[in-house]
């Protein structure tokens, strides 16, 4: 395995060989390597957006570059909003959705930001760099990418626009009755003291096992055995709106749209968060018709937070079986070398080392249509003072130590008293909505470019197929002999296993020109001589697979051609390739 990843490593950065040579910017002074210099759309990337913001993006990026960049909307949200997908490509060397593609999405939880920032980070970079980096031109010659910024974007934009805590909302906005009494969202969210924040509510009590850390007036701690009448943590601020003595209990979309996916779906009393069936919402629905549309999506990208992860499936135990070896193989070349792009990520399994999810949208992607697919848990407090330190943000002191020392004191809202209706004198205070989860702006730009950076190297590993070579052999009485080798030089095949296993793709079509094929045939093991005909329609042979960093041999016996063949390569996920002998 370890020379598979030296080799990944090695096809990714051999581009970067042809680099320019570096020239002042228009702008004065000299370009930052590995930034755009002058760019046609310029973008603060310390900054959240909110959907005027990502639709005015989206616009301005395929107005900039027609030639790179298409906009197009892949449905509707439930409140009616367009669910934007950046198609970007070099359209000038062939049709965007007949070469490799690469799916990215953010944002399906409402609460984690920052996905839509990489995403769009992403689209900006390649329309900015193509024209620059040899690297980046090169790509979007042999690949299409499928950019949408926010698959959630009701959500997000009650998030930002509307008093919040960091873990809400955490879906979409479709109203539910969660505690059952037949009414819906009674009971919402309460900005107490109208600071747009929803923070934590606080009492003294003879019973309170919280006191104030003594080092840290923001932070509250587990107090002593023997430090009686201390604090009673009393929830996230908000009111009894409808008199049933209960706070905050039908807040807006507890539903979870990342349970929504058809695969290994489960209802809500085994897998909590679910709804009535697979794609309930309009949401999942949209994003399941664009990808079925798009066969030649070969990778994808989920973003989500938190705790500085690569994730791959399953997501659940009883789908071990459906990850071949071969398919973790791949896994693990493009895991094990995020872990070197981004430091203090980890690449992990989901059902191993977190939690079950049934209906998760990495295991559709993945399993319901063969495609190799990553989810990242974006932001980590390691991030902080680039060191290891407990992944467990509720214990360890690192977000008020980066609050201390290099937010200033930004980030939380500091403890006030406030006389509430229900719960008599209790005081206020907290993380603001935006901490916790999301980055801070200075360190926004920097995951960016790394998390990109990592999608482009998985991008780079779809299939690239070349037919490496046309061999003839006279037979006689005017028949030939005609043999072509197609090689994958990525680590993708152009099948998964559990694609071959399932028929999820047809096979990759080698078709010969030239002359009038008798018989055709995949050649199976060329040393020993063993070969598998295929009678129906010898001239396209059925190849099952191209794997990565390999190769298929196909042969046709032909009558007449005069010598001038072409071989001509369709694959669904590997694109299209032409040689002509």
């Amino acid at each position: 395995m370890k020379k598979i990843v030296i080799l990944a490593l090695s096809l990714f950065t051999l581009p970067a060989l042809a680099q320019k040579e570096t020239k002042p910017a228009d702008l004065g002074g000299i370009k930052a390597i590995g930034s755009p210099a002058n760019p046609k759309v310029p973008m603060r990337w310390n900054h959240y957006n909110d959907y005027a913001m990502i639709t005015k993006f989206c616009q301005d990026l395929a107005k900039a570059y027609p030639d790179l960049v298409r906009l197009e909307s892949m449905g509707k949200s439930f409140q009616g909003r367009d669910m934007w997908v950046l198609v970007v490509s070099d359209t000038k060397t062939g049709k965007p959705d007949r070469k490799p593609g690469f799916y990215i999405d953010g944002n399906i939880h409402s609460n984690e930001l920052q996905g839509s920032e990489i995403a769009m980070y992403t689209a900006w970079y390649l329309a900015e760099s193509f024209a620059d980096e040899p690297y980046i031109t090169q790509l979007l010659k042999d690949k299409t990418f499928y950019i949408a910024p926010t698959i959630n974007p009701d959500a997000r934009e009650d998030f930002i626009k509307n008093p919040n805590n960091p873990n809400s909302p955490r879906s979409g906005m479709m109203p539910m009755d969660d505690d059952g009494d037949g009414q819906i969202d009674e009971d919402k969210f309460d900005d107490l003291d109208g600071d747009g924040n929803i923070v934590m509510m606080r009492r003294k009590s003879a019973v309170g096992r919280w006191k104030v850390d003594p080092d840290d007036p923001n932070r509250m701690i587990p107090a002593k055995p023997d430090e009686a009448g201390q604090y009673e943590i009393l929830g996230y601020e908000g009111l009894d709106n409808d008199g049933d003595g209960a706070v905050n209990e039908d807040v807006v979309g507890q539903y979870d749209p990342n349970r929504d996916w058809g695969w290994g779906w489960q209802p809500d009393y085994i897998q909590r968060g679910a709804l009535s069936y697979p794609a309930s919402l309009p949401e999942t629905k949209a994003v399941t018709a664009f990808v079925m549309s798009h066969p030649n999506i070969a990778g994808a990208q989920s973003y989500h937070n938190y705790g500085g992860m690569f994730l791959r499936g399953p997501g659940s135990e009883e789908d071990v079986p459906y990850y071949t070896p071969g398919d973790i193989a791949v896994y693990d070349v493009i895991g094990r070398v995020g872990e070197k792009i981004i430091p203090g990520y980890r690449y992990l399994t989901i059902y191993k080392d977190l939690y079950t999810v049934y209906g998760g949208e990495i295991d559709w992607f993945s399993l319901g249509r063969g495609i190799f697919t990553f989810s990242n848990e974006l932001m980590t407090s390691y991030k902080f003072f680039n060191q290891k330190v407990d992944e467990n943000r509720f214990q360890n002191d690192e977000f008020n130590q980066f609050d201390k020392y290099l937010l200033l004191s930004d980030a939380y809202v500091a403890w006030k008293p406030f006389k509430h209706p229900q719960y008599g004198d209790i005081e206020i205070g907290g993380p603001k909505k935006n901490y916790i989860r999301n980055h801070p702006g200075f360190l926004l730009e920097e995951d960016a470019h790394r998390n990109m950076a990592f999608t482009l190297f998985h991008a780079y590993q779809t299939p690239k197929l070349a037919v490496q070579e046309i061999e003839t052999k006279s037979l006689g009485n005017g028949l030939t002999e005609v043999t072509a080798t197609v090689v994958n030089e990525r680590v993708i095949p152009t099948h998964s296993s559990h694609d071959i296993k399932y028929k999820i793709e047809r096979p990759d079509y080698v078709t010969l020109k030239g002359g009038t094929v008798l018989a055709g045939m995949v050649v199976e093991n060329e040393d020993m001589g063993l070969t598998r005909e295929q009678k129906n329609n010898p001239a396209t042979i059925q190849v099952a697979n191209i794997p990565g960093m390999g190769y298929a041999k196909v042969r046709w016996i032909v009558k007449g051609g005069n010598g001038k063949y072409t071989v001509d390569v369709d694959s669904r996920k590997g694109g299209l390739v032409t040689k002509s002998l």
